[in-house]
């Protein structure tokens, strides 16, 4: 189901304040990673910027630290998992076309097992 209130508060805002509490595998002062609660593979964590961005459309020049440390931690979580040497995806949905459903930027980690072609041709 797509939260179609851009700009608004999200799930994730209450995850990264943990008013929904759930277990955290990195939070600092920019991100805040957790695993997805629908896995699509192995290893399957969402990294999300402590800002309330709702889409890549949204991201200004302010917020590059931000991006820069979403992919820092990318790295750390993937060796954390043991995924590093085997290689994994990062995905970021943009939009209703790009399938994102919530409207909080978001990173999706994923691998621990082969992936295949990332899209289908067609």
């Amino acid at each position: 189901m797509a939260d179609n209130n851009a700009g608004e508060e999200t799930i994730f805002s209450k995850i990264i304040r943990q008013e929904i509490p759930t277990p955290l595998l990195f939070q600092d002062d920019l991100v805040t990673a957790f695993r997805d609660i629908t896995p699509q593979a192995s290893s399957h964590i969402l990294i999300i910027p402590n800002k309330l961005i709702p889409t890549v459309n949204d991201i200004k020049q302010e917020d590059e630290l931000t991006m820069g440390r979403m992919f820092t931690v990318a790295k750390q979580l993937a060796q954390a998992e043991g995924i590093a040497e085997d290689g994994y995806r990062l995905i970021m949905n943009c939009n209703q076309h790009g399938g994102q459903e919530v409207y909080h930027i978001h990173m999706h980690l994923v691998g621990g097992q082969p992936l295949g072609r990332m899209l289908n041709p067609k």
